[in-house]
C-alpha cells in the first residue's frame, strides 16, 4: 500500500504490519477538499486546500471514527480507494450534521 507525503507518493509503501510509534502514514489515495464558503473553509487561513485537509486511508484503523487527526477524514485504505474511484474530480462532497441549504439549495437524495 503506497504511503503519500505531502499529497504525493515518495516510493514508499506500508507492509500492511504496525506502524512505529509516532508515525501515522497516510496510505493508498487521497480525496483533496476544497471549501465553497469564503471565511469558513475557503481562501485565508481557514482555506481546506490549502491546510491540507482531505478524506485520506489510515493504518490506524482503531482510530476510525474518533477524532484523532488535525481535520481529515481517515478511512480505512481498501474503503477509501473505493470511494475514490467513485468520485470523479469535482464532486460535492458534504461533511457535517446539518445540510449546508445555503451553498446547495436542491439537494439530490
Amino acid at each position: 500500500m503506497a504511503i503519500l507525503r505531502g499529497r504525493r507518493w515518495q516510493g514508499e509503501y506500508w507492509d500492511g504490519g504496525r506502524t512505529p510509534a509516532g508515525r501515522d502514514p497516510i496510505l493508498a489515495r487521497i480525496l483533496w477538499l476544497s471549501g465553497l464558503e469564503p471565511g469558513k473553509n475557503l481562501g485565508g487561513k481557514t482555506d481546506t486546500f490549502r491546510r491540507y485537509i482531505y478524506i485520506h486511508g489510515t493504518a490506524d484503523l482503531s482510530g476510525l471514527g474518533l477524532p484523532v487527526s488535525a481535520g481529515c477524514i481517515r478511512m480505512s485504505p481498501q474503503d477509501v480507494i473505493t470511494l475514490f474511484n467513485r468520485s470523479p474530480c469535482g464532486t460535492p462532497v458534504f461533511i457535517g450534521l446539518e445540510y449546508p441549504r445555503h451553498i446547495w439549495p436542491q439537494r439530490r437524495e
